[in-house]
This record gives structure tokens, sequence and C-alpha cells, in this order.
């Protein structure tokens, strides 16, 4: 795992904070989206499927501040659409750090070394450079041919400048491990600070339908790629039981309010990847979503094959922070990370909903492999 400590010591305290208040639901990650648009059309994308109306429009200065402080979460991720075309994001991101808030900024980095004299080296900020594999992947991913190449020369050119960079990667059925070790040999040697993984989610709304990977394909993809022997020198931007819960050796359903999203129409229910309506402040989103309506052990086929940071992350950090298992289990995936058993049932509904829900993952035992 690799976060600065003033961000972990900032969740820490955020998080004691709103135990000591009795509080069982709270934000960690705002996603705000400050716009829809992108100057990308990637197949996988379900978010740029909006009229063109909606697609002009973005969100000012003064909302993004006031959903920063209506939802008083410790780290913001800032997605899209594409960040950089909103023409105060330099302002957005200024604001933000007078706040205290830690920024993950998230780009294809098409306009991001053209955009770094815009802002200040900061250790609130950092730049997560959307990078779906190796060059010819990568390319394929986001539906144009020269992207990697950009991303690549955007990462050296940020790091050079002093800015935090990390590295986002969204997994699909097409995805092999070999393209997954040959990326992240590649940003290691970038020297980024961290990268991110995760499968993708199968947007409604997204044009392509048939390259999104269920339970056991990713479970099965992270775990092969994880015991490669490189994965010694690999660093993540995730937590350690989150990565166990991708390579099927944890066990955990999602937290949906720990990473509420405001845009262009409000707070969305029940979170970043499903859209069922809006609130029209944090305060309403949190008391009128039906929460229960929602994770793996609901049985909403809408989130029976979710696997994807947003909603799992919050949990990972509750578990490491709540309970002595949890809290072992992070040592032990820090320390030994092939040491833990995969678990035959990832996901376990109720007896009431197991009727609605898809088949569950059910993985087999392997051989003992040599501790990392």
């Amino acid at each position: 795992m690799s976060v600065p400590v003033r961000q972990t010591l900032a969740v820490l305290s955020h998080v004691w904070k709103n135990r000591w208040l009795g509080q069982s639901q709270y934000p960690l990650v705002l996603m705000l989206e400050p716009l829809l648009r992108c100057n990308l059309a990637c197949a996988g994308c379900g978010k740029i499927q909006h009229p063109a109306a909606v697609l002009k429009r973005h969100l000012s200065v003064d909302q993004c501040l006031d959903a920063a402080e209506q939802c008083g979460a410790p780290i913001v991720s800032i997605p899209g659409g594409e960040p950089l075309l909103h023409p105060q994001i330099e302002q957005i991101v200024g604001g933000l750090v007078k706040l205290k808030r830690f920024i993950y900024l998230c780009t294809n980095a098409i306009k991001l070394e053209e955009s770094l004299a815009k802002f200040t080296p900061s250790a609130h900020l950092a730049f997560s450079v959307h990078v779906d594999g190796p060059r010819e992947l990568h390319d394929r991913a986001v539906c144009r041919d020269g992207i990697y190449d950009l991303a690549i020369s955007a990462i050296r050119a940020a790091r050079t400048a002093g800015f935090r960079v990390t590295t986002n990667t969204t997994i699909f059925a097409h995805t092999r491990s070999s393209d997954l070790i040959e990326l992240f040999d590649t940003l290691s040697d970038l020297g980024v600070e961290g990268m991110m993984v995760s499968p993708g989610f199968a947007y409604e709304k997204a044009p392509d339908q048939q390259h999104f990977m269920n339970d056991r394909q990713a479970t099965g993809l992270v775990d092969q790629v994880l015991q490669h022997p490189h994965a010694k020198r690999w660093r993540f931007n995730q937590s350690p039981l989150y990565l166990q819960f991708l390579r099927g050796r944890w066990s955990m359903d999602c937290t949906p309010w720990g990473s509420p999203t405001y845009n262009l129409f409000g707070w969305q229910r029940p979170c970043y990847l499903i859209d069922e309506g809006y609130a029209a402040s944090y305060g309403e989103l949190m008391s009128s979503t039906n929460w229960s309506a929602y994770g793996h052990r609901s049985g909403n086929v809408k989130c029976s094959q979710c696997m994807t940071h947003c909603g799992f992350e919050p949990t990972a950090v509750a578990q490491t922070l709540s309970s002595w298992r949890g809290l072992t289990g992070t040592m032990q995936a820090m320390l030994r990370p092939n040491s833990l058993r995969p678990v035959e049932q990832l996901f376990n509904p109720p007896a009431s909903t197991t009727s609605a829900a898809p088949p569950l993952v059910n993985i087999q035992p392997k051989t003992k492999t040599p501790a990392a």
C-alpha cells in the first residue's frame, strides 16, 4: 500500500471522530463530478451518454466547494467526464486544498501536460491517470490510438514538475494477466506514487456490454497477477483488504454511503455507479436513501457483480479499524499477502434473496505459494 502518512492520519481522525459520535454511516471519499463531457468516447463508459445539452454544462466553483463542506469527507475524487475540460478546474482544486481535502483529479491525460502550469504541487493534490493496460490494450479500451503514449508522457512531465501522480486501471474480460504485469512494471519504473486497479462496472448506458468481467473472472485474474514475483515491487494506492477481496481471499460487502456522488443533477442515489434519482442535499441523500436495498447481500441484481473500489474501499477501511479480525487480516495482507486462503463464497446474500441473486463465487483451493 502506498498512501501518504498525512492522508492516512486524516482518514483515521475522520473515522475515529465519527465512531466517537456514534455515526455508523459516514463518507470517506466524495465523488465530485464537476462535468460529464469528455474528449474520449470509451465503449465501457456510461458517464458520457447524456444529451448534448447536459454535456455542455458544468458545476460552478461554489457548488463544488459547498458539496465538499456538506459531505465532510477527507478525500475528494474528481472524475467526470474529463475534469481538465472544466474552465475553472484550477479554482476548484485550489479551493479544496484550502479546505485541507486530499484530492485525486482523475484524468485521461490528454490535456494534463499542457495544464500543469495551472496547478501548484501540493501534498493535497494527486493526478490520477487512467491507464488500462500496455499501449495496444489501452488504446483499444479508450477507442483511440495514441492515448497510451500521451498518458505516459504526461506522467513523466507531472512527476518532473513535482506533482503526486497515481494511476487507475480498469480491467475487462479481454484483459490478460501478462497485460497487467507489463503495465504495473512500466508504471513502477516511472515512479508513480501508487496504482489502483478495479474491475469495470456494467453501466446500463455503456455502449459495450459484452466485455465487462464477472466476479469469478476478476478474482481469478487479480489473484494470478498478484502472485507474480514482480508484485513485491508494485505499490498500490488501495487498502490491503480490498486487494485481498479482489483476489478472492477476503469477504466483504459494499458500503454505498462511503463514497457519495455529487454532480450536475445533485446528490446521486445510491452511488457513483448506479443512478436511481437525486437528492437536493447531502443530508437528504443520507436520510432518504434505502441503503439496505444495495450491496451483494441485498440481492439487488444491479449490485451482484460489482467489485469496484468506490463501494468496497470504505468497507475495507471500516473492517480494518473496527475489529481485531480486520486489523490482523490487514497486517497479514501487508506482510504475507499470499498467505490468506481463498474463501468459498465472497458474496453471501441472505437466504430470502438467494434465489434472485446470480451464482455465487466458488473459488477452489489452490496449492500453497511462497509468501511474498
